[in-house]
């Protein structure tokens, strides 16, 4: 008898306890996917406009990562858009960094 009782103790205390919860992970992108430039007279154009319109807002000569930074492109594209530009003549060079021209 007292076998049964001790097992029957220790049945429902195992019954008693809580129950565990199932936690779920969130994982965050540690890493952000990299897209390809596309490199395109249309792509080129585009940036162009986004690299003329900071350095117009900004009135002062940016470097390419603060031009990347106000036109939230990346600086890949600023140079893209740079090149366009520079060949229009409608910016250039000061001291390292790009001025309306």
């Amino acid at each position: 008898m007292a076998e049964k009782k001790a097992t029957k103790a220790a049945a429902t205390t195992k019954k008693a306890a809580a129950p565990k919860k199932e936690t779920v992970k969130k994982t965050a992108a540690t890493k952000t996917a990299k897209t390809a430039l596309v490199i395109n007279a249309e792509n080129a154009g585009f940036k162009a406009g986004d690299v003329y319109n900071a350095l117009a807002a900004a009135g002062k000569a940016l470097s390419v990562a603060e031009i990347a930074k106000a036109a939230k492109i990346s600086n890949e594209e600023v140079i893209l858009g740079a090149g366009w530009l520079l060949k229009e003549g409608k910016i250039k060079d000061a001291e390292g960094k790009i001025v309306l021209a």
